[in-house]
């Protein structure tokens, strides 16, 4: 029977060349965003005592059906030792998780929240006759309505760093590593080998000159091409922000990770920022 953990974290940080990196191991299945959570959120709404067949259900029956959707998901992967499930909105669901699997460890995709909105807004700016799903006609008009609309605490990048704030000071903290996307392409293999050693995985040899993924029919979709195209050499390109220096300013302000007091969470980020791990 497989071992399940969990991909989460920012967007636009890292999470699917992770995939793309951890895929590469023959035990080890990854993937991008999958839609297991929603299924398991949607599960407990009719479950919930907002529905008429609420009284059908106890507790347990609920973590049963819950538990039997990962199964049924992941039916056709069973020759996978290890599954990792891909979601930004685990970091927000950690007590049920820990209902769920018990063992379980998150690793969290994090990146300089001005990086984030920046990557958003190149991609945005490369497909300029394509107004993708992710914006609606009044908040696509500037960068400033743009950015505004994805880190909104409902939107693509505030629903995430709220999550992701919920879990980094809450009880379940220890069950986190948080990798920054700098280090992780600057030293992919030392930032995988501590991995490894989270998970308490045996090492395996990555090719990090050679890696795979593209969803490309997905990102199509939501008119958002090359969203998760991931390059096949792991490297570290600095270039200059195109955000306004008060745009850059103001979210570069809110990387709450680089305060490590008041969390039990293992953190992978730049030596300015902290030690190159903490508790690892």
């Amino acid at each position: 029977m497989a071992k399940f953990h969990f991909i989460s974290g920012l967007p636009r940080s890292g999470s699917t060349l992770l995939a793309g990196i951890l895929r590469q191991n023959p035990l080890f299945y990854a993937g991008m965003s999958s839609p297991v959570a929603g299924l398991v959120n949607g599960c407990l709404e009719q479950m919930g005592a907002g529905s008429e067949f609420y009284t059908f259900f106890d507790d347990k029956k609920r973590k049963t059906i819950c538990s039997a959707l990962f199964d049924a998901y992941y039916q056709d992967k069973s020759n996978y030792e290890v599954i990792f499930d891909t979601n930004r909105i685990w970091t927000a669901r950690l007590h049920q998780l820990n209902e769920l699997f018990g063992d379980f460890k998150v690793i969290c995709c994090v990146r300089n929240p001005a990086w984030v909105l920046d990557s958003f807004e190149k991609i945005y700016r490369k497909n300029p006759f394509e107004y993708s799903r992710m914006y609606s006609p009044q908040t696509r008009q500037t960068v400033y309505s743009r950015c505004d609309s994805l880190i909104n605490a409902g939107g693509v990048v505030g629903g995430a760093w709220t999550a992701l704030k919920e879990a980094y000071y809450g009880e379940y903290s220890d069950r986190l590593l948080l990798i920054d996307y700098d280090l992780l392409t600057q030293h992919p293999q030392r930032s995988i080998q501590l991995i490894y050693q989270f998970l308490a995985e045996k090492q395996y040899s990555h090719d990090f000159d050679n890696v795979e993924y593209d969803a490309n029919e997905f990102d199509q979709q939501l008119g958002v091409a090359g969203l998760h195209r991931v390059k096949q050499k792991v490297e570290f390109k600095p270039r200059r922000s195109i955000l306004p220096p008060d745009l850059f300013q103001k979210y570069s302000e809110m990387a709450f990770w680089q305060d490590a007091s008041g969390t039990a969470a293992n953190i992978i980020a730049p030596k300015q920022e902290l030690n190159e791990s903490k508790k690892m």
